[in-house]
């Protein structure tokens, strides 16, 4: 089974001061492996280096997939998961930029829904 590097210090970096910037606050960032699938056609799991950080009841997940290469999505509940739209990105500060930006997009959209009363 292939492994990919783990984040490097300069990639921690990058995503600790992100989230710092949005959340004027210092983010818990935990680290661990995923198996996944690099290609749909893959019949073997690739271990991947994984980011985790929560904010409110929202849990976000960045995929280091290869040098220089980034998943991410980001859940509330493990049935309610959303991605970027962006399947893989090269860059790690807009695959961090885009996740943060997209939540916020469905946080708002969320809000603005009209609530249902069954009375």
């Amino acid at each position: 089974m292939a492994q990919i590097q783990d984040f490097t210090d300069n990639e921690m970096w990058l995503i600790q001061t992100t989230l710092q910037e949005r959340y004027g606050e210092d983010r818990e960032l935990h680290l661990g492996d995923s198996e996944i699938r690099l290609h749909s056609a893959d019949r073997h799991l690739t271990v991947c280096p994984v980011a985790i950080w929560e904010h409110k009841d929202c849990h976000f997940v960045v995929i280091k997939s290869g040098e220089s290469r980034y998943r991410c999505m980001f859940y509330y509940r493990s049935f309610e998961q959303f991605g970027t739209g962006v399947d893989e990105f090269e860059d790690l500060a807009e695959c961090v930029v885009t996740l943060l930006q997209t939540e916020a997009d469905k946080a708002r959209e969320s809000e603005q829904e009209p609530q249902t009363n069954n009375t």
